[in-house]
């Protein structure tokens, strides 16, 4: 019966297709489910594998619904109700109620559910959905068979009085022949008996199963047998015996497992008890056999979409890892091209700034060069001249010159014209890195080793003429307490620059520098250097012993 229902189901949906197929062409391709259709009748793993294919590849929403209702359809038939369940509601999710292109897949989907729902033995669901197919279809050869089933269920439901009033109003418009014909005069004998135990169904039942056996209908003749064997069950066990075991021959025959567990059922009950005993072992081999393959089906379809699900995910990832690579290579390419821009920029900044601080460091230089010979001569006119002055004054005027008293003048002169010469002027001509390199090896000996690095023109080109001016005596005052104080077997100085400072970092492996120790001139004056340069001067230990002394001052 169910692969009756089956086939009928398919053929009404591929019609609907050929009837579409005529009023325009289909863009969709439709290869794929074909393919599967072809599998239908004798592979039906195939052919859900192949239906299941078409849901996941297929762009065209209708044909991705027919295909759910076709698996739905195989899942019910292999026993799978809940599974079909799934499929036909996701059919319905691809559906539009208001175009009427889908109506035709609309009422197969709620025909399909209300069948899986009375299996379930949900009468009141079945009913609903019955009432739904009948919404959406205008076929005249299928409304009988959704009325049909929808009477099938307020028969199951005991609601004999509705089921035989819709089985009256499809009598009445069908013909005395066929195989809707011989279903509705089946099930209204039948209902009408359930109804009232004393009506006798037999005249009914018998000329439905002569015309099914003049049309040579032989799934009508399984469904005629047992109806007449369930009716004789108890007033006639050996007519019950007779109709069960044609039933079950025909079943066999159809090769349909659940007629078979039915037919063998009513046998168990009617046949002697030998024979019965037969039946019962073989209904419960038949059961077994039966619940196995239906579980391996269920097991089947669920592996198959489990791994039509796993290989969408993965081609998602593969989709998701390939839009990513893209994205980065893009984000590469910006970044690259952005960086040659700005290194591009950032050059041509740096060649004007540094032509620009060129010649602001030269004009700088020569104003100090400037400023340093007016100071000197500024000095020399005011000391030594003035000086020299007022004892040639004294001497040209005096009386009497008293020789000690003069060379105490001429003593405080010298020593006032030797602190101007300890003024040294250092130009940006001369070789700073020659002069720094001679001031640190004269402070080098047999117990004391000075070493020194970064002192080279590229280091001093950018350094200021001021800043050069104040270091040698700087470093001599660094050099001179080393000499003084450290007690140091090696002495090292750096020379770096790093964001425009220059560093300048002393160490030692000397005594160090006590904790109470109080700086002296010498100290406070480079101190005073420094902090005019506006630079930083930190003293701390190196290691278990010795000194590490930092200076750093801004160059730019």
């Amino acid at each position: 019966m169910k692969k009756l229902l089956l086939f009928f189901l398919t053929v009404t949906v591929l019609f609907s297709c050929t009837q579409k197929k005529r009023r325009e062409p289909l863009k969709p391709d439709w290869t794929l489910y074909r393919k599967a259709y072809l599998f239908l009748y004798g592979h039906i793993d195939s052919a859900f594998y192949y239906f299941n294919r078409v849901t996941s590849e297929s762009k065209d929403s209708l044909q991705v619904a027919m295909a759910y209702n076709v698996m739905a359809s195989i899942q019910s038939d292999a026993g799978d109700h809940y599974g079909a369940q799934e499929s036909l509601t996701l059919s319905l999710k691809f559906l539009n109620e208001a175009n009427p292109k889908d109506h035709s897949c609309l009422a197969n989907d709620y025909n399909e559910l209300g069948m899986n729902s009375v299996d379930l033995k949900n009468y009141d669901a079945a009913i609903s959905y019955y009432g739904n197919a009948l919404r959406f279809t205008t076929d005249s050869s299928f409304i009988p068979v959704i009325v049909n089933n929808q009477a099938f269920a307020f028969q199951k439901r005991k609601d004999y009085t509705r089921a035989l009033q819709l089985y009256h109003k499809l009598l009445a418009k069908s013909e005395k022949k066929g195989s809707a014909y011989t279903r509705i005069l089946t099930n209204q004998a039948t209902t009408k008996w359930l109804q009232g135990p004393a009506y006798n169904p037999a005249p009914e039942l018998h000329r439905a199963l002569n015309i099914r056996q003049g049309e040579q209908d032989q799934w009508g003749e399984n469904s005629s047998y047992i109806n007449l064997a369930n009716y004789y069950l108890h007033s006639r066990p050996d007519s019950a015996l007779f109709y069960a075991r044609k039933m079950y021959a025909v079943a066999t025959l159809l090769k349909s497992p659940d007629d078979q567990l039915e037919a063998l059922q009513t046998l168990v009950k009617v046949a002697p008890p030998r024979e019965a005993r037969e039946y019962a072992i073989r209904f419960q081999e038949q059961n077994d056999s039966l619940q196995t393959a239906r579980n391996a089906a269920k097991n089947q379809f669920a592996l198959i979409r489990y791994d039509s699900e796993k290989n969408k995910i993965d081609n998602l990832k593969l989709q998701k890892e390939n839009t990513e690579k893209k994205y980065q290579l893009i984000k590469q390419s910006i970044l690259l091209y952005s960086a040659l821009f700005v290194l591009a920029t950032g050059s041509t900044i740096t060649v004007f700034w540094y032509r620009k601080r060129k010649i602001r460091l030269q004009l700088e230089a020569e104003n100090t060069i400037r400023e340093n010979r007016l100071k000197l001569s500024q000095k020399i006119h005011d000391v030594v001249a003035n000086g020299l002055y007022v004892i040639m004054a004294e001497v040209e005027n005096a009386a009497e010159v008293r020789k000690e008293a003069l060379l105490d003048k001429i003593e405080v002169l010298y020593d006032k014209s030797r602190d101007i010469s300890y003024e040294e002027i250092v130009s940006p001509e001369q070789d700073f890195p020659a002069s720094t390199a001679d001031l640190l090896k004269s402070f080098a000996t047999a117990e004391t080793r000075v070493v020194f690095s970064g002192n080279d023109q590229a280091l001093w080109s950018d350094v200021p003429g001021p800043v050069k001016q104040e270091l040698q005596p700087i470093l001599q005052e660094l050099m001179v307490n080393m000499k003084k104080h450290s007690r140091a077997a090696n002495a090292a100085i750096k020379f770096s620059k790093d964001n425009n400072h220059l560093l300048i970092t002393y160490t030692d492996d000397g005594i160090g520098m006590p904790q109470d120790l109080q700086p002296g001139n010498g100290l406070t004056s480079t101190g005073n250097r420094i902090k005019k340069l506006n630079g930083t001067l930190s003293f701390a230990a190196n290691g278990a012993k010795g000194l590490r002394v930092q200076i750093i001052i801004p160059i730019a």
